[in-house]
């Protein structure tokens, strides 16, 4: 799964999965280590359900995510908003 996302990120490739009982779909933006010792993806969330409603930016524990499948679809560029060197994690294994 990781190598996956961090393609992803690399090639700058929208990716769906499933995260707390919502399908998603995401412009991963950044993978790294959490300051609590988890695996961490940085993402903007383009479509699906959300646990709390307006909240475009996610920040999800790699091990609580299921049914990850690139979409065949790219974004271009970093979303407003997104800061290089995320504050959220003590190591960056790749970024945006």
């Amino acid at each position: 799964m990781l190598n996956t996302i961090i393609s992803a990120i690399n090639n700058k490739s929208v990716i769906s999965f499933t995260y707390d009982g919502y399908s998603r779909v995401v412009e991963p933006h950044a993978v790294g280590l959490s300051r609590a010792g988890n695996d961490v993806l940085r993402c903007f969330q383009t479509e699906g359900g959300h646990v709390k409603p307006h909240h475009d930016w996610d920040l999800c524990v790699l091990s609580k995510i299921t049914n990850l499948s690139l979409t065949g679809t790219s974004f271009s560029c970093a979303r407003t908003g997104y800061a290089r060197g995320d504050k959220g994690m003590s190591r960056i294994y790749a970024e945006i």
